[in-house]
């Protein structure tokens, strides 16, 4: 029974059938309250600001392999909010016991981008997060990440038992769940596995629709009625509570 629901959530997201975060919190979705380990609440993420024009948006394709020596040569590109938590390894930035204090890339989104990049989560725990349209500067001032200024699209949070696309809190709970069980039918729903290297897709086409594919297959599609753009909204980043995760093979490229 718990794998049928699945297979009917799961198609419904990538139709875009789902309303607004639509999922829900019912009995086979994990409800926003954070466990103890990284408590929060569970109300909706604040409404943006009034849209304000980004200023120097980027207009060429960024791509950055890491390919480079030193272990704190992350480069100009980026901006650290914990030097102590991401660094350079075999040509992967990694990141672990960063609390959510983040990489934020400091090139200017426009609202429409296509953001590509490889993650890899190095134990069973899973935890792959990133953060797309933020403010490019912002982390979390407490000890769970309630107050982001981005979509976070997490792989495997919460220890592994999640994926999620949530927007501005991401223990909110009007944030897309999928549950993950272990053998599902659908592989959408399976956990990370360790050491696999995960591609992942996430573009917005129209200014308002944030999608996210990972290898190939769709996993959430979010048409935002007050979407995240412009100004403090035009950055794009990577995330870790702290579990040691890697990224590696960053493309964006700006879409009219």
């Amino acid at each position: 029974m718990a794998r049928r629901l699945i297979s009917l959530a799961l198609g419904a997201l990538v139709l875009g059938a789902v309303p607004a975060l639509g999922l829900g919190t019912g009995a086979c979705v994990p409800s926003g309250k954070a466990p103890a380990w990284d408590g929060g609440t569970a109300k909706k993420g604040t409404d943006s600001p009034a849209f304000e024009p980004s200023a120097g948006v980027m207009s060429e394709p960024f791509h950055d392999d890491f390919a480079r020596d030193g272990a704190m040569d992350l480069g100009d590109n980026w901006n650290v909010l914990d030097a102590k938590a991401w660094r350079i390894e075999g040509g992967k930035l990694c990141g672990q016991n960063a609390h959510n204090k983040g990489i934020w890339l400091r090139r200017v989104l426009p609202p429409n981008a296509r953001i590509e990049f490889t993650a890899t989560a190095t134990t069973a725990d899973g935890d792959l997060k990133a953060e797309v349209w933020g403010d490019g500067q912002s982390g979390a001032t407490a000890n769970s990440y309630v107050d982001a200024t981005s979509y976070l699209v997490i792989f495997g949070g919460w220890k592994n038992t999640v994926h999620a696309l949530a927007r501005l809190n991401e223990h909110g709970t009007d944030r897309m769940d999928i549950p993950v069980v272990q053998a599902a039918d659908d592989p959408r729903a399976r956990p990370v596995l360790a050491n696999r290297p995960y591609r992942f897709v996430v573009e917005r086409t129209d200014d308002r629709t944030v999608k996210v594919a990972i290898d190939g297959q769709s996993f959430f599609s979010f048409s935002d009625a007050n979407p995240l753009r412009g100004r403090s909204h035009d950055h794009f980043g990577f995330n870790d509570w702290e579990v040691k995760v890697c990224f590696d093979d960053v493309s964006v490229t700006p879409l009219p």
